[in-house]
């Protein structure tokens, strides 16, 4: 590789709004190189080590962060110098600190954000750290209102189930430090209603070939986890193993937490709810100036947004 080993673009975002397809369906291009892991998380580090975040499992899966400027550079050495390279961190959107830097290294970089109706993508996170027996509060709307006292006890970005879905703000900023032209915005949608469509969209966008890729794989959903006594007996058992999993390599704890998290489902019952219209017509509120801001920085209407209407998981919209 005779071209300095950086990234030609980057999948910014959004958390739980299909980044892992779309980096999965990419890596099936032979003209793209895409990175491993996925997520480098490097844009997030100053050239230092990540904080200490406090929230379950956050320690353990902060040893996974790339902050060494020579590990990342090490990413890119299996690329030919006529692919593409990128790599998909979906909080690169939501950091403020990552744009500045990700501005000044990377000037002429093109990010992919996908975003994706933010109440759905707060249910979705929720569902994540539920599914996998790091979130101990069962209902939805209770933990969403635990979003500022969390953040004062150092939990990790992804527990930031409204934050991460601001759009608008996060776009407006990243703006003043990346030219907009660099910069594609695609809906979650896209991905669900016409996988193929929005895979060739990143492609021209990005200056390979269409029509190479016929398929995208589904993105990662967890399966169900009914309330009850599995998450109140396995969760502890879960968070105190993710907290052990700090003082491990890694792939110890990436091992041994499917046996465990296995228990947590009865398969009969794991049918994942859709949100109520009360609990949208909640929380839609939270987001309302935010989809505003976003419509007019992008000159796509988002006002379905708003509506009280659930569309449900990735799998889900996909079978109707």
């Amino acid at each position: 590789m005779t071209r300095p080993p950086r990234p030609d673009f980057l999948i910014a975002g959004a958390p739980k709004a299909g980044t892992t397809a779309l980096h999965a369906a990419l890596a099936q291009h032979p003209e793209v190189f895409v990175s491993t892991p996925k997520e480098a998380k490097y844009w997030l580090c100053d050239e230092s080590p990540p904080p200490h975040y406090n929230g379950p499992g956050d320690r353990h899966s902060q040893q996974e962060w790339i902050w060494r400027r020579d590990d990342y550079d090490a990413l890119w050495t299996g690329a030919r110098d006529d692919q593409v390279r990128g790599e998909s961190t979906p909080f690169y959107l939501w950091s403020r600190g990552a744009h500045r830097r990700i501005g000044e290294a990377l000037p002429d970089v093109k990010i992919i954000a996908i975003v994706r109706d933010p109440v759905d993508r707060a249910y979705s996170n929720w569902m994540h750290l539920w599914c996998d027996g790091l979130e101990p509060v069962a209902d939805f709307s209770d933990a969403f209102a635990l979003e500022r006292e969390r953040i004062s006890r150092g939990y990790a970005p992804f527990w930031r189930y409204r934050e991460l879905g601001l759009y608008g703000a996060q776009l407006e900023h990243l703006y003043q430090h990346v030219d907009r032209a660099q910069v594609l915005v695609m809906r979650y949608r896209e991905l669900v209603d016409d996988p193929v469509a929005a895979v060739d969209r990143a492609c021209a966008f990005l200056g390979v070939a269409t029509g190479v890729v016929s398929s995208i794989p589904k993105d990662n959903s967890r399966t169900y986890v009914m309330p009850g006594w599995r998450p109140r007996v396995i969760g502890p058992i879960v968070r105190a193993g993710a907290w052990a999993g700090q003082f491990a390599p890694p792939e110890v704890w990436r091992s041994v937490s499917p046996a465990v998290t296995r228990h947590l489902v009865r398969h009969h019952e794991a049918v994942r709810p859709h949100l109520t219209a009360a609990q949208r017509e909640a929380l839609v509120p939270e987001f309302a100036d935010d989809i505003a801001l976003l419509s007019s920085l992008t000159g796509d209407d988002y006002s379905e947004w708003l509506s009280s209407a659930s569309r449900g998981s990735f799998v889900q919209r996909a079978m109707r």
